[in-house]
């Protein structure tokens, strides 16, 4: 073999290890994306009960309600449609009225969805008490930050 040849050899060998190894990556990667649906995407499509899925949207004011220790109902919103949510567990830290949450689970009936978890978003301004406190005290704190 020509050393013209090995070099050629060694250069297709490398290609196909490196397409092997994308196309083994995006194919375990199709597995474990996360979509969630908004509530005006879940009126138009055509979700089946007991199906698990995600809805994303802002827990709509006035609309959480307590009924016992570690049961709640509440409903999500994108400002055009909203869904009632039912959930029996622990709520996260975050999680409040107009605040960005994502929920999973599956719809009981067409209109009322039963979560299993509830994850709740915060914005990008979100900023620990404890580097607030430091940022005032030292002068850095910026007023339009809240």
């Amino acid at each position: 073999m020509s050393l013209r040849f090995q070099r050629l050899l060694l250069i297709l060998l490398t290609l196909i290890i490196i397409l092997s190894a994308v196309l083994l990556i995006l194919y375990n990667a199709r597995e474990n994306v996360s979509y969630f649906y908004t509530p005006s995407e879940i009126d138009k499509s055509e979700i089946t009960i007991n199906k698990v899925i995600r809805i994303g949207g802002f827990v709509e004011n006035d609309s959480f309600n307590k009924i016992s220790s570690s049961s709640f109902k509440f409903r999500i919103t994108d400002e055009k449609a909203s869904i009632l949510v039912n959930f029996d567990g622990i709520l996260p830290d975050l999680f409040r009225e107009g605040q960005g949450a994502v929920i999973e689970g599956s719809f009981d009936n067409k209109y009322v969805f039963n979560a299993t978890n509830v994850f709740a978003k915060h914005d990008e301004n979100y900023l620990p008490a404890s580097i607030k406190e430091d940022l005032k005290n030292t002068g850095y704190w910026n007023k339009k930050y809240k």
